[in-house]
């Protein structure tokens, strides 16, 4: 199957990330995001009881908002993150670090998206089952856990010899 080529207006840094690096290159931004999703949630269900008021006590209602808002909150910021990755939103800060970080990998004489114990036919389906699922939080929340060589980028930009390509 041919890999969709999609045309961004900033560079593509990893069209499936590792769900680790989504959540170390979070920026400050992000944060705020997952916060205000944790704390909107609960507050949008108590203004509404201020407004026709239930006669059962809110406790359990809020706290479970509290929880739905942590997971959106968190989604959200996921997602954001993974919209830097794809070159869909201004990714300057993600590029550098992901060219500083993969570079040392390269130079270190490392596989740039690490090893996996997984058969090969295992991993591309773990890429084809991760990869623009950030799109689909709201269905079916799905992340990258596989290491995998499907990542849509040059590794010769890192540093890495065209023999160590072909092993």
């Amino acid at each position: 199957m041919p890999n969709k080529v999609v045309t961004t207006p900033y560079p593509l840094i990893d069209a499936d990330p590792h769900a680790s690096r989504v959540v170390r290159y979070f920026r400050s931004s992000d944060y705020a995001t997952w916060a205000a999703g944790t704390a909107a949630f609960p507050a949008a269900l108590y203004f509404w009881n201020m407004a026709d008021p239930a006669k059962v006590r809110l406790t359990t209602s809020l706290r479970l908002g509290g929880f739905f808002g942590f997971v959106g909150g968190f989604l959200m910021a996921y997602q954001r993150s993974s919209l830097r990755f794809w070159g869909w939103s201004e990714n300057k800060r993600e590029e550098d670090l992901d060219l500083a970080e993969l570079s040392q990998r390269a130079a270190e004489g490392k596989p740039l998206y690490g090893t996996s114990t997984q058969p090969e036919w295992v991993q591309g389906t773990a890429y084809r089952n991760s990869a623009w699922s950030q799109l689909k939080f709201s269905a079916f929340p799905m992340f990258n856990f596989v290491n995998h060589p499907y990542h849509g980028t040059d590794p010769a930009k890192y540093g890495v010899k065209e023999k160590e390509l072909s092993d």
